[in-house]
């Protein structure tokens, strides 16, 4: 009997015809979304943490929350410092915890996390991730119930690192219709959201990511039939949509240069594409963020869509 596990937890291979997703419990985390053996995710190593939090579920906030700290009803409340080079918390409360299999079939598998009172967010929160496969590729589902007793705020995001097969990542192009974005001080707080019109960070008609260095939230997102829509597209007409429901107002776009390749040092260039319901330091701000009442229960969905092959 084999009885070491992937740093990520157990994992759950899901499929419908040439469509496989993998999904590691630990923090609900997207291992794995391919077609017909073409990859449209990053993936690693089974020993190794998700790196730069690749594929993770972001709640119950996305992004950054400033100094960690946010007031509640006249009270300043603390959270853990988990972004420590910039001294913000950041990414949510469930990043390290192992989710649990509430519903595993063929083509689909629910996980569930509750979030409990703890340092800086008093609420109980029960979470679920529904991740499916189909002939329109990959669906993830959140759902989120309030089990506590009073109005809990939240956002939710996912991080997914995508590809478009085997392309270099420097060679797609990034479209994303955004018409704002946050601009940020050197700590990634925003202090102001500005019209993209001028600035590097205009991916509305096209951008190729070779020459894109960012780590930007955009919102003004075009909404089409209730969704959202960001595109990478291949020189030989391949590609990949992101869609979101139009409650994910903003998409966090990462361009890292040095993301880890099969061996350090092999780094290279990656793209992740965030959708999240909220801006950054949206505790503090309020921006897009939402109240759950007790007892009620929120969701919204978000997925990818290969196209051309």
């Amino acid at each position: 009997m084999n009885a070491t596990r992937p740093a990520t937890g157990r994992q759950h291979a899901i499929r419908h015809g040439a469509a496989i997703a993998r999904v590691g419990e630990v923090a609900a985390v997207l291992r794995e979304f391919s077609v017909g053996g073409v990859p449209f995710t990053e993936t690693w190593g089974d020993d190794q943490v998700p790196p730069m939090g690749c594929g993770i579920v972001l709640v119950p906030w996305p992004n950054r929350v400033a100094d960690g700290r946010w007031t509640y009803q006249g009270a300043v409340q603390k959270l853990d410092i988990t972004d420590l080079s910039n001294g913000n918390a950041i990414h949510g409360l469930l990043r390290n915890t192992a989710y649990q299999p509430v519903s595993v079939q063929d083509s689909a598998v629910t996980l569930a996390a509750s979030i409990y009172p703890q340092h800086g967010y008093p609420f109980i929160l029960d979470t679920e991730v529904r991740y499916a496969v189909s002939d329109d590729g990959l669906s993830v589902t959140h759902r989120l119930t309030n089990v506590g007793t009073a109005a809990a705020p939240f956002g939710v995001g996912a991080h997914p690192y995508l590809r478009v097969g085997q392309h270099p990542v420097g060679e797609l192009v990034i479209t994303v219709s955004g018409s704002e974005y946050a601009r940020t001080n050197e700590r990634s707080i925003p202090v102001a959201v500005e019209s993209v019109d001028g600035t590097e960070v205009d991916l509305r008609s096209g951008v190729r990511l070779a020459g894109l260095d960012a780590d930007v939230a955009l919102t003004g997102l075009a909404v089409i039939d209730g969704r959202v829509e960001h595109r990478l597209a291949a020189p030989d007409g391949t590609g990949l949509v992101m869609w979101a429901d139009e409650a994910f107002r903003w998409a966090q776009v990462y361009a890292p240069a040095n993301f880890p390749g099969p061996g350090k040092p092999n780094q290279r260039k990656a793209i992740a594409v965030e959708p999240m319901t909220c801006g950054v330091n949206a505790l503090n701000t309020g921006q897009n963020l939402i109240w759950l009442e007790p007892g009620d229960t929120w969701s919204a969905s978000w997925g990818l869509r290969p196209t051309g092959l």
